[in-house]
């Protein structure tokens, strides 16, 4: 009986542990391209605030290397699209950035005149004692441009854990008894 208990509580802890691990997520969704955005409706910015990023997840970029980059730059170097003081500057084509913080993070396109155009990504990294249930704070909220919807708290890109995070607790809990 012990044994049986014993298994069902290792399996519990690795299916937990498989679900906090971190995940990564490609600019752009599916489509995965890091370029000028198609129209003046689409914005990497809004795409990002459907999506929840925690502390260790990776935002991936795909971009034609030697073409174009990722500069990683401050929150005036992205309103303002300057290239020329980045915090990181990215070039590979295949850029895999970890979220190693909570708070904003902005990034811009190092080819000329692109993140005028668009190419540029603002999100938001939640701590790690914000709820699953919680919205994260939207970029804009960081930002002195105009006000956008908050992200929804529902229904984004990536769904959090926690559901299936205390359903592991309470069966690994019931195999003791």
């Amino acid at each position: 009986m012990a044994s049986s208990s014993l298994i069902v509580s290792i399996f519990s802890f690795i299916f937990l542990f498989s679900l906090a691990a971190a995940n990564e997520v490609t600019v752009g969704g599916k489509s995965g391209d890091w370029k000028i955005p198609p129209s003046t409706s689409y914005s990497f910015t809004e795409w990002a605030q459907k999506a929840r990023f925690k502390v260790g997840d990776f935002i991936v970029f795909r971009y034609e290397s030697g073409k174009d980059s990722v500069l990683e730059v401050t929150k005036e170097a992205y309103n303002s699209c300057n290239t020329t003081n980045p915090l990181a500057n990215y070039t590979d084509g295949e850029t895999k950035v970890k979220l190693d913080r909570s708070g904003p993070f902005y990034f811009i396109s190092g080819a000329n005149g692109h993140c005028e155009k668009g190419q540029k990504l603002s999100l938001v990294v939640i701590s790690p004692r914000h709820s699953v249930s919680s919205p994260a704070p939207s970029p804009v909220e960081f930002e002195d441009g105009p006000a956008l919807a908050p992200a929804p708290t529902s229904g984004s890109v990536r769904h959090g854990g926690g559901l299936y995070v205390v359903l592991g607790l309470v069966l690994g809990l019931l195999a003791w008894f």
